[in-house]
């Protein structure tokens, strides 16, 4: 799904210092994780980023370089753990299914990641979450708790609210990208969040774009579609300015 050069993830995972980014070892009840951090300095705003199924890989890398690049830290999290980089698809399932199922454990792990960012040097206090497929469910889940982010951003990802669960307690602006053609998660499932975030008087923006299936931001993939993956960063980057700007 991802096509980088493996060098990237080699060099980034290693120890060894990848251009300015760093990877952190953190612990979340005795099990070990491995995150991804690159400052812009102490009082830059920070982004945390979230992973698609695949686990914190090279493809996070680059996004968090390319994030970097517009003035913010970046801390990817790793919501699996330090080594586990699943290649097979029904690995893959398994560990999304797991936190699918166990939504108090994808929180502990959340702020764990947050509290592993802020060791690491980040301005937790100006942050906004974003996240790829399975990130962008994560990510819901982050505003759902009523984390103190700014702003929860998702591209193509799980939109579903879980039985039991809703906005009430969100802080942030909720900022949703997605694809008509997405066969994983349906333009009813994505019209049943917008009613639910208006209910719940969350500000919020959600975009599509036709003809991009799931997954059209993975550069190299099947799914990648350069018009949205294009008009959906633009429009990412952009919001980033207008929230930070003050």
């Amino acid at each position: 799904m991802k096509r980088f050069l493996v060098i990237i993830l080699i060099l980034g995972f290693s120890g060894l210092a990848l251009a300015e980014g760093r990877s952190v070892v953190y612990n979340v009840n005795g099990s070990e994780y491995e995150g991804y951090y690159i400052s812009a300095g102490e009082k830059a705003p920070l982004v945390l980023l979230i992973h698609d199924w695949d686990g914190l890989t090279e493809y996070e890398v680059k996004r968090s370089e390319m994030i970097n690049d517009l003035g913010y830290s970046v801390f990817a999290a790793d919501m699996y753990g330090k080594g586990v980089r699943p290649e097979a698809l029904s690995e893959k399932k398994r560990l999304t299914s797991e936190l699918y199922q166990d939504r108090r454990k994808m929180r502990d792990l959340l702020d764990k990641a947050i509290s592993a960012a802020k060791q690491a040097g980040a301005n937790i206090n100006r942050a906004v979450a974003i996240g790829y497929c399975f990130g962008g469910l994560v990510v819901l889940e982050l505003a759902r708790s009523g984390a103190p982010f700014e702003a929860f951003v998702t591209f193509h990802g799980g939109l579903s609210t879980p039985e039991g669960q809703d906005y009430s307690k969100t802080k942030g602006q909720i900022l949703v990208f997605h694809g008509s053609a997405d066969q994983a998660v349906t333009l009813d499932v994505f019209a049943t969040l917008a009613k639910d975030l208006e209910k719940a008087g969350v500000k919020h923006e959600m975009t599509t774009y036709s003809g991009a299936p799931h997954a059209f931001t993975i550069f190299g993939s099947d799914s990648y579609r350069e018009d949205a993956d294009k008009k959906s960063w633009n429009r990412f980057v952009s919001f980033l300015d207008e929230t930070f700007e003050n």
